[in-house]
């Protein structure tokens, strides 16, 4: 092997990588992701799939409602399964800092109302009762 071919091996294309990891399920949507200008290479925002990573890189990129701060461990060689998939690199981002679900079921930041599991669904008085609490939280 030569000198060129070494240093051909440790890197590999984003997009590539990032299928290779399992994060998207086709490599065109990754480089979709990269040309968007949503994906950071070490903190610096790329903008061609053609961008090559290697071991010890951090990716920042949005993930469904989540930013995933990844660190790439290892390159791979192929997409393998996902527990394959998931020694080629160690998540960044901490669990605790994800929004736990508070004690307000709805997005208004309203009181929440929990009914006994079983119960049924709600009758038409305690709909009435339920939107007069929302209206009125202080009664």
């Amino acid at each position: 092997m030569t000198n060129e071919q070494a240093q051909s091996g440790d890197t590999l294309r984003v997009d590539k990588w990032l299928w290779f990891a399992r994060f998207f399920k086709s490599r065109s949507l990754a480089a979709k992701l990269v040309q968007g200008r949503k994906v950071r290479l070490n903190s610096q925002v790329i903008a061609k799939p053609s961008v090559s990573v290697k071991p010890g890189d951090v990716l920042t990129f949005p993930q469904a409602k989540d930013i995933r701060v990844i660190k790439i461990l290892e390159l791979g060689t192929r997409r393998g399964p996902a527990p394959e998939a998931q020694m080629l690199y160690e998540d960044l981002a901490l669990k605790e800092t994800k929004p736990q679900r508070s004690e307000t079921n709805d997005q208004s930041g309203k009181p929440g109302f929990e009914r006994e599991k079983g119960s049924g669904r709600p009758t038409k008085a305690d709909r009435r009762a339920l939107d007069k609490l929302r209206q009125n939280p202080d009664n």
